[in-house]
């Protein structure tokens, strides 16, 4: 079974959104992956130290095939230097995983899978 992380902003750290409903439309996104037949994880990380070993920590747990990026650590300019955080700490240490991004939310599936 191919496996997929989708790395994304964790919505409690998000001023001013409905962090539930966000973290529920994630969820739901995640569900969509089994029903590809894809083992599928969520790291959310936040813009401070914690997000270092966050990520490391789920980029360790297994040998991943594809890692999916979220367009809310790309597209929101003033975390371009964590977006490049993620990049990096994925090269790192998980090197044999291609690197996906979705456009939103709802796409992740079809991100990971132009490359599995």
């Amino acid at each position: 079974m191919s496996s997929v992380l989708v790395v994304g902003y964790d919505p409690q750290a998000i001023p001013g959104v409905d962090a539930e409903a966000l973290r529920a439309a994630l969820d739901k996104e995640l569900a969509r992956f089994g029903e590809h037949g894809i083992d599928a994880a969520m790291a959310l990380v936040v813009f401070d130290q914690s997000a270092e070993s966050t990520l490391v920590a789920s980029l360790a747990q297994r040998q991943w095939d594809v890692i999916v990026v979220g367009d809310g650590i790309r597209k929101t300019e003033p975390l371009l230097p964590l977006f490049e955080q993620i990049v990096n700490l994925i090269r790192q240490h998980a090197p044999q995983a291609a690197i996906a991004f979705n456009t939103s939310g709802g796409d992740s599936v079809e991100a990971a899978q132009r490359w599995l």
